[in-house]
């Protein structure tokens, strides 16, 4: 049986790779701060590690002996996590990680980057071929992880692919992300405050992305993968497409914040991803919404007494 060890497997995007890996017949070694309470896999084999404790990976990883990892552990703290000192932590920790799986015989490792590290680039982002120029301190930290992980890969032998992460929504989203908000309000009655939604983004489902990222891991393919929807989309229609669904597009108030980005047109080309490792996504925009409007409905602090916040955008 393929042995994998998942980093942030309690994460966003890793509670939805989890299952996935499962159903696929891995032995799932799961690595965070602490257990979801929910986990309802009984086969997955949990591991509270703190991964920026000095050691921790290899000990984890000399216990463990994975055949692959799949790393998605970082801080990413809404609004905090772009200049945060937490990045150089785990550039740190993630080093720790590699160096422990590549000495403990490990054949395959796959982590997560950001669309960040390409900066402010403007319209479609296509890898080795769109100049990376990361304006933030997570972008360069993420960027910088991926050329030692790159450079080291080819010394060691070791097998590494790199997905650029671009803008993910679904359930169990940071209620403060856009899409959380703005769907958390309008269920609630309230009143969306937005900007006036003109920038040209690429949205995807997180299970989506849990899809793409596994389908990397099964994959011989090497280096950076953009890994998003490759379907440019303006964010007012992302909004529109929830008010309509919950019959409340009035109480959308577009132009009542400002926009958050300097970016205003920025997506992915998929084409590597797509290709080499035959992934296509599960959900279109309106289904994945749908999806998330009935998640988030049944989602236990949808209350009078959990006041919704304005989102930055």
């Amino acid at each position: 049986m393929k042995r994998v060890l998942v980093t942030g497997a309690s994460g966003f995007i890793g509670r939805q790779c989890v299952p996935l890996l499962i159903s696929k017949g891995y032995e799932v070694h799961a690595l965070s701060r602490q257990r979801p309470p929910e986990t309802a896999h009984a086969d997955v084999i949990w591991h509270e590690v703190d991964l920026l404790q000095p050691g921790s990976s290899a000990a984890v990883v000399g216990q463990v002996r994975p055949d692959s990892v799949l790393h998605l552990a970082w801080y990413a703290e809404p609004g905090k996590f772009w200049e945060a000192r937490e990045n150089l932590d785990w550039v740190r920790a993630s080093l720790e990680l590699l160096c422990a799986f590549a000495d403990n015989g490990g054949r395959r490792i796959v982590a997560a980057g950001s669309c960040a590290e390409y900066g402010c680039s403007k319209g479609e982002c296509v890898e080795d071929v769109t100049p990376l120029h990361p304006t933030t301190l997570y972008g360069i930290s993420k960027h910088a992880l991926e050329r030692i992980l790159h450079s080291s890969s080819r010394q060691t032998g070791l097998s590494s692919a790199w997905g650029r992460i671009f803008f993910l929504y679904g359930p169990h989203e940071h209620p403060s992300r856009l899409v959380a908000y703005v769907v958390r309000s309008l269920l609630r009655g309230e009143q969306a405050l937005c900007s006036e939604g003109t920038q040209i983004l690429d949205f995807l489902h997180v299970e989506d992305a849990a899809s793409a990222f596994i389908a990397l891991l099964e994959s011989e393919v090497q280096g950076p993968v953009n890994i998003g929807s490759g379907r440019p989309v303006a964010v007012r229609d992302v909004l529109q497409e929830i008010g309509q669904q919950l019959r409340r597009v009035e109480l959308i108030r577009f132009g009542t914040r400002a926009a958050s980005s300097e970016t205003d047109r920025f997506w992915a080309n998929t084409q590597r991803l797509v290709k080499e490792t035959g992934w296509a996504p599960h959900y279109t925009l309106s289904s994945g919404i749908e999806q998330t409007i009935e998640w988030w409905r049944s989602a236990p602090w949808i209350s009078a007494h959990n006041p919704v916040q304005p989102v930055k955008q």
